[in-house]
């Protein structure tokens, strides 16, 4: 494994930065036009609420399934870069395919396959950056990464959004056109991403990694691995899909253009963040900077569950935005700290895939306590924040107190 006893931004190796450029690149282009599809399908294509839904439920949960098998492949092939380099390849090839929709099977169509390629490169590209970093500087690149990710979705809104400006002349609905002239700028970074990550990444050789690589399964792994797993979903149950944050702003009376402002402070604080954040765990420790985070995204929700004006929502967006970057680095940070070198791929695919089917589970949890089902009738829109607050500071809590003690110590399985 690369080691640097350096420390500082300059003091990154260069898989670091190519992910970092490839990813700033792929979410300013996919950005531009994921916040546009729900629109393009009511807006233009008329399709219902239900067809948008089933579109996305199954591009999410083929995303969430594949992440697993390609980390396991990745750990078995003992090579991460060209199972990267597929994944961002594969949603660079789906997406013109957009300009000629007319019918929902084919947004279906393309966002199953760029979900696919989500699925293919996630687990290898953060395994590959844990295997390029020593482990003092995990929580800096993996905090640069995320920087450089969300900039590149605040950068794909503010671009969508200004498009938007100058075709629509202030036209409520989006029109095809639009959307078209999107969907072709889109192309321009998302080839370059993939050209990016060709050039400028190297697989780096782990001794013993085919020969050690893991089963399916959670055998072998160590026991810190799988305590922070059980917490993370039990935090992820109460995290649902941030349309019903969207949704509460919109129920306090902000407009779709003050819905998309909210958003681009709440990336650019996230993009801020992220950096410093990473590189604090690495001196601090994960465990401190994740439990502050959650507690920090408790009181975020419950400042939704409470919120009856704009200016409150965009504060609590605001700092929804600092939670962010405090947590999604340094918990890919700690997965690295906790797992075997020749277990990283498979470990980042059951991390991200855990992650991503409890958010359905939540969003419907999150749906049931808007429309007051049960002891939580007569909270209304409050009700699912309150929950996802409580959840949020339990898992804070036995974050705390149950993990074992990470310390210097390598991972061992049990």
């Amino acid at each position: 494994m690369t080691a640097t006893k350096k420390t500082g931004w300059r003091a990154l190796p260069r898989n670091v930065w190519a992910v970092s450029i490839t990813s700033l690149l792929t979410d300013i282009s996919s950005e531009m036009v994921v916040n546009l599809i729900p629109l393009f399908l009511a807006n233009v294509l008329g399709e219902k609420t239900v067809i948008i839904g089933l579109i996305e439920g199954i591009a999410e949960t083929t995303a969430s399934l594949l992440k697993i098998f390609s980390g396991w492949l990745s750990d078995k092939l003992g090579e991460r870069k060209w199972l990267t380099v597929a994944g961002y390849s594969l949603s660079t090839i789906a997406k013109p395919f957009l300009y000629f929709a007319t019918s929902w099977p084919l947004v279906l169509l393309v966002r199953f396959a760029d979900r696919m390629g989500k699925g293919i490169r996630t687990a290898p590209r953060d395994a590959l950056v844990a295997d390029s970093i020593a482990e003092g500087q995990r929580g800096l690149a993996f905090g640069l990464h995320r920087a450089a990710d969300t900039g590149g979705a605040f950068l794909g809104l503010l671009i969508a959004a200004i498009v938007i400006w100058a075709t629509q002349a202030g036209q409520v609905n989006l029109t095809r056109e639009t959307f078209q002239l999107v969907v072709l700028l889109s192309i321009v970074p998302a080839v370059l991403a993939v050209i990016a990550l060709i050039l400028l990444a190297r697989d780096v050789p782990i001794p013993g990694i085919k020969a050690q690589a893991p089963r399916l399964s959670l055998k072998g792994f160590d026991r810190r691995f799988k305590i922070f797993l059980v917490i993370v979903v039990l935090f992820t149950l109460g995290n649902s899909s941030d349309a019903f944050l969207i949704l509460r702003a919109q129920d306090l009376g902000i407009s779709t253009l003050g819905i998309l402002g909210i958003l681009l402070v709440f990336n650019f604080i996230y993009t801020v963040i992220s950096g410093p954040a990473g590189s604090l765990s690495d001196r601090i420790g994960r465990r401190k900077l994740i439990v502050g985070g959650w507690l920090l995204y408790g009181l975020v929700y419950l400042g939704f569950a409470l919120a009856n004006a704009g200016w409150q929502v965009l504060l609590a967006y605001a700092v929804y935005g600092v939670y962010y970057g405090m947590v999604e680095g340094t918990a890919k940070a700690l997965v690295a700290d906790v797992v075997t070198p020749a277990q990283r791929g498979t470990a980042y695919g059951v991390y991200n895939a855990a992650v991503g089917l409890t958010a359905f589970p939540a969003s419907f949890i999150a749906g049931l306590l808007w429309q007051g089902v049960g002891p939580w009738t007569g909270f209304g829109a409050s009700a699912p924040f309150l929950f996802g607050a409580g959840l949020a500071v339990l898992a804070a809590g036995l974050m705390a107190f149950w993990l074992p003690r990470l310390g210097q110590e390598s991972a061992a399985p049990e």
